[in-house]
């Protein structure tokens, strides 16, 4: 099994997509699985929701449990299955139940400010 921590992420951690920031925390969480980048899981009290629309896209990780996904919807564009949660994660990993996590790509900015 890859070796998963999570801990506090330090400092702030910001989302933007199409001009507009999405989420801003203080509270978000640095989940390290293996030897992937590791990702930043953003509390959903820190996130705007309403420009998450929940997608019929899923998937199934055998550490993590059964993801489900989000479009971030914005003035200009759709950005399908940008963000994923967990919503019932497994035991290992159940501090990012009720986090979001966005993909970064061209379109969306994940970084500390």
């Amino acid at each position: 099994m890859a070796r998963i921590t999570i801990r506090k992420a330090q400092g702030t951690w910001t989302v933007r997509a199409g001009g507009a920031v999405l989420a801003e925390s203080r509270n978000a969480l640095e989940l390290t699985e293996g030897d992937y980048p590791f990702v930043i899981y953003f509390p959903r009290e820190d996130i705007a929701m309403a420009f998450l629309d929940e997608s019929p896209q899923s998937s199934h990780c055998p550490h993590k449990g059964d993801a489900r996904y989000y479009s971030i919807v914005t003035k200009s564009q759709t950005l399908e299955n940008a963000a994923w949660s967990y919503a019932a994660p497994k035991q290992a990993v159940a501090g990012i139940r009720d986090h979001i996590a966005f993909y970064a790509s061209d379109n969306v900015t994940v970084e500390r400010v």
